[in-house]
């Protein structure tokens, strides 16, 4: 528990923190004027710009704000009951406008935030934990959230924010270093690799009380080691020696919930089936895994599929591979109905064209449909095989107009 005025305090220095943010580039998101009665939750991996998109917000807005990041040491002690006190400092504030960051800290934090939307009260919650967030979301506040995810840069926010032009040089500058801000803005790999430590030992280690830390580690090495590549959990029980799968599953659902890793399932109908057969790994960023990957030097292929994955991620989230007789990288759904597809090729060759149109032809045959994509670094042909049209696009002609 903790006294009013200390929360007061706690209160005026972050805010005070926050007007020090460079606003930076805009991100594309709903202006808070318009949630009078829902909440606008942000969730995203550590350091993707979540405050700085706070700020963005929060400058826009001419009325009283009160901002609170729940992560500030000084608030540790932060209960249900201080939550009357925060009402009582809005109240005599006059404030109605409320941004809370890592909210999910705090027991209960729904039940405050739902009272205060019945209020009329405008909210806005970041936090870098989808799980966490999402238990609470799917009680106390159904119906009254809008959820938005926000990533590391995109290659066009990349494009304006460095002011670099559309080219294969830009791609393939993005490719290798990502899109973090920070990372874009000083170019020091450190930056990602001391995050990459912070959200495997902190967020999820520490959180989950995980006493073999080193094994966490050792997998999320592993997993960044080898995006692109399909992985069950048994397989990897066997390779690091664990008990049992359900252990390596929970650690993988802690990874996808701090947002470092994705898992995209074989396409089947059935949800079984699904379930079941291999996943492939991706990683949020491509910068992340450059930094901290034991194999990726070389390896400009599984990058380049990374990188697309990420592309087509930040507009659906309903992505499969297909994998028959030959194989597709990317099936991809829009309010459970089928929508594109398309190929990551890097450069595609006389050893591999005939692989590549075979793999997503068939996919096209599966789903009745006469245009495909292959997605490429720097290649624009096109392809009839079958009455069926495959287009070949380089990535920063495709990315950059997305």
């Amino acid at each position: 528990m903790l006294s009013k005025n200390f929360i007061e305090q706690v209160i005026i220095s972050q805010k005070e923190r926050l007007g020090q943010l460079d606003t930076g580039l805009i991100r594309a998101f709903p202006i808070i004027s318009s949630l009078s009665s829902h909440a606008l939750i942000v969730t995203g991996i550590r350091r993707c710009g979540k405050s700085t998109l706070l700020q963005q917000i929060n400058s826009s807005i001419k009325e009283k704000t009160l901002y609170l990041n729940f992560e500030d040491p000084r608030l540790a002690g932060f209960d249900l009951g201080d939550f009357n006190r925060l009402h009582d400092i809005a109240i005599e504030s006059k404030i109605n406008v409320f941004f809370f960051d890592e909210i999910q800290n705090v027991e209960k934090w729904e039940n405050f935030v739902r009272f205060n939307l019945d209020e009329g009260c405008r909210i806005l919650i970041s936090g870098s934990n989808s799980s966490m967030l999402s238990r609470e979301l799917g009680t106390k506040l159904t119906g009254r959230h809008i959820p938005k995810e926000l990533f590391p840069f995109s290659y066009s926010e990349y494009l304006s924010f460095t002011g670099v032009e559309a080219d294969v040089n830009s791609a393939d500058n993005y490719r290798l270093h990502g899109g973090f801000p920070e990372m874009v803005k000083t170019g020091m790999s450190e930056v990602l690799m001391n995050l990459f430590n912070d959200i495997v030992v902190r967020d999820i280690a520490l959180r989950h009380n995980i006493k073999n830390s080193s094994i966490l580690q050792q997998l999320a090495v592993w997993l960044i080691s080898n995006t692109g590549k399909c992985v069950t959990g048994n397989s990897l029980r066997k390779i690091f020696s664990i008990g049992s799968s359900s252990s390596i599953m929970e650690y993988l659902s802690y990874f996808r919930d701090a947002y470092l890793f994705f898992y995209v399932p074989k396409f089947s109908y059935s949800q079984k089936v699904q379930i079941v057969n291999p996943k492939k790994i991706y990683a949020i960023d491509n910068g992340l895994v450059t930094a901290n990957s034991l194999s990726f030097s070389s390896d400009s292929g599984r990058l380049f599929e990374n990188m697309v994955y990420l592309q087509l991620r930040r507009q659906k989230n309903e992505i499969y591979y297909f994998s028959e007789k030959n194989e597709c990288d990317f099936v991809v759904f829009e309010n459970g109905k089928f929508s594109e597809l398309f190929q990551a090729c890097f450069e595609l060759t006389n050893e591999n064209l005939d692989r590549e149109l075979a793999g997503i032809t068939e996919a096209m045959e599966l789903f009745n449909v006469k245009n495909g994509s292959i997605i490429t670094n720097n290649q624009t042909d096109s392809f009839t095989i079958a009455g069926k049209t495959v287009t070949a696009i380089p990535f920063h002609q495709w990315a950059g107009r997305r």
